[in-house]
């Protein structure tokens, strides 16, 4: 089969709704969990707004139109190399100089989401993924690897979302040794349902943070508070994860988006 032949067949198989398209992101609004750091840490971004700019009225008769304030990291997000200090030395490390082809991938769904709803802390180790291979396939160069928590099913309640109490943070996420394992692997990137691609308390992990830290010092993607990973199987779709092409961007709000074969 030709590239074109192949092209068309997508193409076709579009139309006919054999691939569905699934929409993997939240809606991006004021009401939006926004990350929360500590104010002797850093500074926090603020909170989305949007505002009316015209709406066929005497500001703009015949257009409706808004103006946004928001971060680069809000929302479903992509995370650059430049995001975290590991990555700071890739020239190609930033939102409008990365390369596209990368983008767009093979993903490979890890649900663990009924040991996520019994543990807010769950962190997913090296024997999780070792047996998701051994049932599913290798994961392999040049794929997306994300952890289905069904964590979305919080994004509209904000406190219960970034689940913080006097501890810290309690949500699920990676553990080192599996994030150093992908990267290995040469994945493209790693995903998570939750408000970042690191675990709630991964701030005490060594080395911290490690999907940022490890991630990034070796030029690749994050991908955080994704949506309906429920609705993708656990290979065969294809993950779309492109970011807003801001000059020398840390990251943007994307629109993430699986080609799912029906059946």
């Amino acid at each position: 089969m030709t590239a074109t032949t192949a092209l068309d067949g997508l193409g076709a198989k579009l139309l006919t709704g054999e691939i569905e398209v699934v929409d993997c992101t939240g809606v991006l609004g004021p009401n939006t969990p926004i990350l929360q750091l500590p104010e002797d840490f850093a500074k926090n971004t603020p909170k989305v707004e949007i505002h009316k700019i015209s709406e066929y009225d005497e500001d703009g008769p015949f257009f409706a139109w808004n103006w946004m304030k928001l971060g680069e990291h809000t929302g479903t997000h992509f995370d650059a190399p430049h995001h975290w200090i590991t990555g700071k030395d890739f020239e190609e490390g930033y939102t409008d100089t990365l390369d596209v082809q990368r983008l767009i991938a093979p993903v490979n769904v890890l649900d663990f989401s009924k040991e996520c709803g019994e543990d807010s802390d769950f962190l997913l180790t090296i024997d999780h993924v070792k047996a998701w291979e051994a049932e599913h396939g290798e994961i392999k160069a040049g794929e997306w690897v994300v952890l289905r928590s069904d964590w979305d099913q919080y994004a509209d309640d904000e406190a219960k979302f970034l689940n913080a109490d006097e501890t810290g943070p309690h949500t699920p996420g990676p553990t080192a040794e599996v994030i150093q394992y992908l990267v290995d692997k040469g994945i493209v990137g790693w995903g998570s349902q939750c408000i970042g691609t690191d675990a709630g308390m991964a701030g005490g992990m060594t080395p911290p943070f490690p999907a940022h830290n490890l991630l990034h010092a070796n030029n690749r993607f994050g991908l955080a508070s994704l949506a309906n990973l429920d609705k993708l199987p656990a290979k065969g779709a294809i993950l779309i994860a492109a970011p807003l092409k801001i000059q020398r961007g840390t990251g943007s709000p994307i629109r993430a988006l699986a080609l799912v074969p029906k059946g």
